[in-house]
């Protein structure tokens, strides 16, 4: 279904919860990677704008102690850790319309207890709305027995008609960020200031697809959950995006592996590496194996709200 008001339309679709489509009036060109092939979402563009869960990013070992008990999942990285859920991934599953107008689509999804080896039945639901120029998304969840919880939309914006994110200016509001093991990406446990880094996003840095490095970080926010306020800034040749969150990290990909060749993109090219950056605000990854890494441990009764918005201007 596609959500206007004002000069912003996004398009949501069910598979996967998908934001689809983001169109600005006076650009010709989509602000994110989606295709309006269904089974694109299938393959290799299968994170492309949907909602990364029940564990969002890499759980080491794919296994956690969760409420004294020790859980396993589905090892569906490097045949040895979980991400993104694994079995039980979210963004693979058809969400449930229960709610929408013109401005705001209301999406459903329930998690059966055991399901990729996650406890609880979950209920998750999803809301895109648009006012203006800002486009927001809240996620809501309940479980029935402990379990553990780490919801990310993964959009990846370009927003330029050039075929990558290269001269983009990122903008990261973060002191601290996670570095990861080489060989995995998974967050060492450490939590090192940017200041010296190639890291350092807090003035704003050109991006040059991949010349400094690969960019497949967690950025520390904050150490908790937090009122809504501004996380990052993405400027690019023909509009700036403006992200404002309530989580305690953003993770920052930066879109190498986009090779697919024989799919097309809502404007009709193939995506290629570098064609868009990934913004996941969510929570710190490998959490269940860091005690010093924010809590993402989900109890019955907990009321659990994750806020994102994005406001674009020309």
């Amino acid at each position: 279904m596609t959500l206007q008001e004002g000069p912003l339309a996004a398009r949501v679709i069910t598979f996967g919860g998908a934001l689809q489509d983001v169109r600005l009036e006076g650009l010709q060109h989509s602000l994110t990677v989606g295709s309006p092939d269904i089974s694109a979402y299938e393959g290799p563009l299968a994170h492309c704008g949907t909602i990364m869960g029940p564990v969002a990013n890499r759980i080491a070992g794919a296994r956690a102690t969760i409420d004294g008990i020790e859980c396993r999942f589905e090892k569906n990285f490097l045949n040895a850790h979980t991400l993104h859920g694994g079995g039980g991934a979210f963004h693979k599953k058809v969400w449930e319309l229960v709610d929408h107008s013109g401005r705001h689509a209301a999406l459903a999804l329930v998690a059966p207890d055991g399901e990729g080896g996650f406890p609880g039945t979950r209920h998750i639901e999803a809301r895109f709305e648009i006012s203006d120029r800002t486009l927001s998304l809240t996620l809501t969840a309940r479980t029935d027995a402990p379990t553990i919880l780490n919801l990310a939309n993964h959009s990846y914006w370009r927003l330029g008609e050039a075929p990558t994110t290269k001269d983009h200016v990122l903008q990261i509001h973060a002191d601290r960020y996670l570095p990861s093991d080489p060989d995995t990406t998974i967050p060492t446990g450490e939590i090192s200031d940017v200041a010296g880094t190639r890291f350092d996003f807090r003035d704003g840095r050109v991006l040059n697809d991949g010349a400094d490095g690969l960019l497949d970080t967690n950025f520390c926010i904050s150490a908790s959950r937090q009122p809504l306020r501004e996380v990052a800034r993405l400027t690019g040749p023909d509009a700036t995006m403006a992200i404002a969150s309530t989580e305690p990290g953003l993770q920052a990909f930066d879109g190498h592996i986009l090779v697919c060749p024989d799919q097309r993109t809502n404007d009709g090219v193939a995506p290629v590496p570098y064609c868009g950056l990934a913004l996941e605000a969510q929570f710190w990854p490998n959490a269940p194996h860091q005690p010093g890494f924010p809590d993402i441990t989900l109890h019955p009764g907990q009321n659990w709200r994750q806020v994102t918005t994005w406001t674009f201007e020309i």
